[in-house]
């Protein structure tokens, strides 16, 4: 366990994800070192304080990472040119991690993604060990398991890789309650009702997270009872089951317009969040709310 003020630095800290956890960190008395590119734009909790600034720029890293206890990393330019996205989220987050090991940080929770998990139409559930997507399958997956590679040869640091599916929560840079939307009222809107679509919200994601760096979340000599002490674990983190159904439906719903169903093959197989939920995560937001809340978001903004 770390102190009972933990300090914890977190990248990305005005984006989606980032935001929640500074929320969900404070509710656990923690100081945040939030890292962000603009003046002005870090939550404005008590127990927050701004750093401006590249992440990976070593005098800011090793400023922010002095005497931290936990470092949680969100940001990846996704949808960037695929150099970029190297850049940054695979050179720049593996940069930050050696500075926060030579600093003395214990533990680094880094936000991957389930969408470098293998898919495909027929294949079954999904859970940590599930196959990865090959090299050459997008930008962005490469990218991630890059990422979450290049995470794993540094040594000397407990680091938690945490996987999410499409993660729900108002805000202007979300993809599922802004973004893709957005492409729906543009005409976007096929898809196979009965293929999965896993989502986690973002509260709930957030208290995971935060549990994580504040050592809520004890470590283990097997990843099943927690983060292997030292080592790089992954862990999947999902809501309910849902299927494309329950979203596109949803999204059409709300500007009045009609999804366009199909019936090409697809994955209907669940992700596999077993483990996150034996380390005591447990998501507070089931499917009808996460959906009764984009409908308002939708609605609110149409």
């Amino acid at each position: 366990m770390v102190a009972s003020s933990p300090v914890v630095v977190v990248t990305g800290a005005n984006g989606l994800v980032g935001t929640a956890v500074c929320r969900a960190l404070v509710d656990r008395s923690a100081q945040v070192r939030a890292v962000v590119r603009r003046a002005g734009s870090a939550p404005a909790l008590d127990g927050v304080t701004e750093h401006v600034g590249e992440f990976a720029d070593p005098d800011l890293a090793r400023e922010v990472t002095g005497g931290a206890d936990a470092v949680v990393t969100t940001i990846h330019p996704m949808g960037s040119p695929r150099e970029v996205q190297h850049r940054v989220g695979v050179e720049g987050t593996a940069a930050l991690a050696r500075i926060a090991r030579d600093a003395g940080v214990p533990r680094l929770v880094h936000v991957s993604t389930a969408g470098v998990y293998d898919r495909s139409p027929g294949l079954g559930d999904v859970a940590e060990d599930g196959a990865l997507l090959p090299e050459g399958s997008g930008d962005y997956p490469d990218t991630k398991n890059a990422a979450d590679r290049a995470l794993a040869q540094v040594g000397g640091l407990t680091t938690v890789l945490v996987r999410p599916p499409a993660i729900l929560g108002p805000g202007d840079t979300s993809v599922w309650n802004t973004l893709r939307p957005r492409e729906v009222r543009s005409g976007e809107r096929r898809a196979n009702p009965a293929m999965t679509w896993a989502w986690v919200h973002v509260e709930d994601l957030a208290a995971f997270l935060a549990d994580l760096a504040t050592g809520a979340v004890a470590t283990a000599d097997d990843p099943e009872r927690g983060p292997v002490a030292g080592a790089t674990t992954p862990v999947v983190v999902a809501g309910e089951p849902a299927t494309w159904r329950d979203y596109l439906g949803t999204v059409t719903d709300a500007p009045g317009v009609a999804p366009e169903w199909t019936d090409e093959p697809a994955w209907t197989g669940q992700l596999l969040a077993d483990r996150a939920r034996r380390w005591g995560w447990t998501p507070r937001v089931g499917l009808a709310q996460a959906m009764d809340e984009l409908r308002r978001d939708l609605t609110a903004r149409a």
